[in-house]
């Protein structure tokens, strides 16, 4: 095996990816993993997580993806910094290229996680980090004593909404649907914060300002009446977009663009499997991620397993068959 050749190649280094990395490692194989961003995803903006086993009090994400990553560290996973351009076949497993490295491994997992969706609305593009987030925890200090506003509805948007509250002096979360998705205690947290409003049934049209954002313009869709909201931040999460452009037509999708897998995370491709939110019919909670991530990885070892096995049993010997 030369210093470019792995065992297993794991594309993510979030909770799924990190989790099936150090599950990988302690099985004995060559692990490495690729991510653009480093340990720990897009979690470690998150100023803290209840969906995760650990203490009572919550965890962030900047201390749930080092600690990820130092015991990964610990079974010997490699690490790369790198964008993925193509995944591809060979005859002895699969070849990934980046804008820097080439290798080739045995088994790949995909863990590549998502991208925060967008809004698609006159003014996020332009008032992107002047005004726009997508991290209370990062630009909720920047917010101190103003009014700002969360779009979504989810447990990322109250979490967030719940970590501007010692900044903001008052924070509207603004959700299209007529009830929000987060879990019923965040609501719960939410509703009794006193600078937090909710207004249900709204969509916002565009963000305004100048220098910075000043304003929402949002529409009430029970009664069509516009209005602005004054605000000097929007923090936008409305959704997830899977990772999943560098795989082509590599593996089989979901209509939603995520991973069809099996319960083993094998993708239609055997030796590729894939883990966390960015396989089909995922719960996006970051303990259901670490399942997904042990799963995957104990999966491609029993893979790896069987190759080998299957290429030391000897050729079938067929007798010639003789005329009568």
């Amino acid at each position: 095996m030369n210093a470019n050749d792995y065992d297993i190649a794991i594309v993510g280094a979030g909770v799924a990816g990190l989790n099936a990395a150090i599950t990988a490692a302690r099985h004995g194989a060559r692990t490495i993993v690729i991510d653009m961003l480093g340990a720990g995803g897009q979690v470690i903006n998150v100023d803290r997580i209840d969906n995760f086993p650990g203490p009572s009090e919550g965890m962030s994400g900047f201390e749930l993806g080092p600690m990820l990553q130092m015991q990964a560290d610990d079974a010997g996973v490699e690490f790369a910094l790198d964008t993925i351009d193509t995944l591809s076949k060979t005859e002895s497993g699969f070849r990934i290229a980046g804008a820097d490295l080439d290798l080739t491994a045995g088994t790949v997992i995909v863990a590549a996680g998502s991208a925060k969706r967008a809004l698609g609305i006159p003014g996020e593009a332009e008032f992107e980090g002047r005004g726009v987030s997508h991290c209370a925890s990062c630009d909720g200090p920047l917010m101190r004593g103003r009014q700002v506003c969360i779009v979504g509805g989810g447990d990322s948007a109250l979490d967030e909404a719940l970590a501007l509250i010692p900044h903001a002096s008052h924070v509207t979360v603004i959700h299209r649907g007529p009830r929000l998705k987060a879990s019923a205690a965040l609501q719960a947290k939410a509703r009794e914060a006193s600078n937090i409003e909710i207004r249900l049934e709204t969509v916002v049209e565009a963000i305004r300002g100048g220098d910075g954002v000043t304003a929402l313009a949002v529409r009430d869709l029970s009664t069509g009446l516009t209005s602005e909201i004054p605000c000097h931040g929007v923090f936008i999460y409305v959704g997830l977009e899977p990772n999943t452009a560098f795989l082509g037509d590599a593996v089989a999708l979901a209509a939603d663009g995520r991973i069809v897998v099996d319960l083993d995370m094998q993708t239609s491709v055997p030796g590729i499997f894939a883990a966390g939110d960015i396989r089909a019919r995922s719960v996006a909670h970051l303990a259901a991620s670490a399942g997904d991530g042990v799963t995957a990885a104990i999966s491609a070892v029993r893979y790896l397993e069987e190759r080998k096995g299957n290429s030391k049993q000897p050729a079938p010997h067929h007798a010639a068959a003789s005329a009568r």
